[in-house]
């Protein structure tokens, strides 16, 4: 239970930063994909900086992939661990503990939120990071760190690399996709987003993650007002949808 097959396919999106356009990427995608008439789903497993509202906690991004999904989803399965401190996920949980004792947030809640996703049938799954990749979920009873990416490396999900492009972006690059190889999962692709306006020498600087990074590139997004305007700088077919 809980695996892909192989007429369905499902993508962890992580970036080089936060900030950096994990979410209106995703976004882009999932509409990118309803136009083509493929259900899809959105998944944002944590997510800090929430408000409290009537309804519960909520967070923007979350809200935006629930919007974005071609198969109807209540809030709390496409964001099921939610905390209103806009800050490290873990460090917003030990805040919910008085006795600040180790306990991460709970891989199992991801793992079980992502398979009862897949139950609903989608025919392409996005699950949206938090923060970059070792994204910390806290420090468990006997001692060890425990990390989101332990969930990515569990599904063997292929993961979507966004980077934000502005100064210091090539050694951040760098550093993810050496991560993500070293823990054994495969880059499906990269997307340049200009979160820069002014950034110098932005050509150049893609020209030269197109070399060193060594994986597909999506297409690059300049500064846009809305995930709709960016499927026309994006190409599916690199990712094989």
């Amino acid at each position: 239970m809980g695996h892909i097959s192989a007429k369905r396919r499902a993508f962890f999106v992580t970036g080089t930063d936060t900030e950096v356009g994990k979410t209106f990427v995703t976004e882009a995608l999932l509409l990118l994909l309803n136009k083509k008439g493929v259900l899809t789903a959105g998944y944002k497993p944590i997510a800090a900086g929430c408000k409290l509202t009537a309804q519960g906690l909520r967070n923007e991004d979350a809200l935006a992939l629930q919007k974005h999904s071609s198969i109807d989803l209540s809030y709390d399965e496409v964001n099921p661990i939610a905390f209103e401190a806009a800050i490290a996920p873990h460090l917003a949980a030990q805040n919910l503990n008085e006795d600040d004792t180790a306990q991460p947030i709970s891989v199992d809640t991801v793992r079980e939120g992502f398979i009862s996703l897949l139950q609903k049938k989608p025919e392409v799954l996005i699950v949206e990071g938090a923060g970059g990749w070792r994204l910390p979920l806290g420090i468990d009873f006997e001692g060890h760190p425990r990390y989101l990416s332990e969930f990515v490396v569990e599904r063997n999900l292929s993961v979507i690399l966004v980077v934000g492009m502005r100064l210091g972006c090539l050694n951040h690059a760098l550093l993810t996709a050496e991560c993500i190889r070293n823990d054994g999962l495969k880059i499906a692709g990269w997307v340049a987003n200009q979160v820069d306006p002014d950034m110098p020498f932005l050509e150049k600087n893609i020209e030269s993650l197109k070399m060193l990074l060594d994986a597909p590139f999506i297409g690059t997004l300049p500064r846009l007002n809305t995930p709709v305007d960016a499927g026309a700088y994006l190409d599916l077919s690199i990712i094989g949808l």
